[in-house]
């Protein structure tokens, strides 16, 4: 991986880093699977081994590649119940409300955006008990929280696997 920065800034203040092809290739092989060997990876982008392990932990070390994990279904891993929750908020309340959202496993990602509201959370429950729980019980108790509007999930376009 190039050592040069791109001149940007990232939001945590650090520069970004300058990705070259390989590098972008290695990203995309190992999103596409996280489990391909170094050996595969390294013969797929024509560099060494040793290259190939340089240039990972350049990636993961300036904060590219953030982790590994593996991708499941939600309803086959016992999730039967997903909604989206549009959530309303308090003046420059995010970062309160995101501390908060760690302790919530139910919550699979959080987004801050723009319009009539200021988050989008999307949560993953075992039933719709457990997302009255997380709604009523939870979010509305939040002192950041000024209102919320739940979407239903009626189906749902998954990845192709790869």
């Amino acid at each position: 991986m190039s050592h040069q920065m791109s001149g940007q800034r990232e939001p945590d203040g650090r520069m970004a880093p300058v990705l070259d092809e390989v590098d972008r290739k290695i990203v995309e092989l190992l999103r596409a699977d996280g489990r391909i060997s170094v050996r595969k990876l390294a013969e797929q982008v024509n560099v060494s081994r040793a290259n190939a392990y340089a240039r990972i932990e350049k990636l993961t070390s300036s904060g590219v590649i953030t982790g590994y994990h593996a991708t499941i279904d939600p309803h086959r891993y016992g999730y039967t119940v997903s909604a989206y929750l549009a959530v309303k908020l308090r003046q420059r309340s995010w970062r309160e409300f995101t501390q908060r959202l760690a302790d919530m496993p139910e919550v699979e990602h959080a987004a801050m955006v723009s319009g009539g509201y200021d988050g989008l959370l999307l949560v993953r429950t075992t039933d719709s008990d457990a997302l009255r729980d997380v709604v009523l019980d939870r979010l509305q108790s939040m002192p950041e929280v000024m209102a919320t509007h739940t979407m239903f999930i009626l189906d749902e376009l998954r990845p192709k696997p790869s």
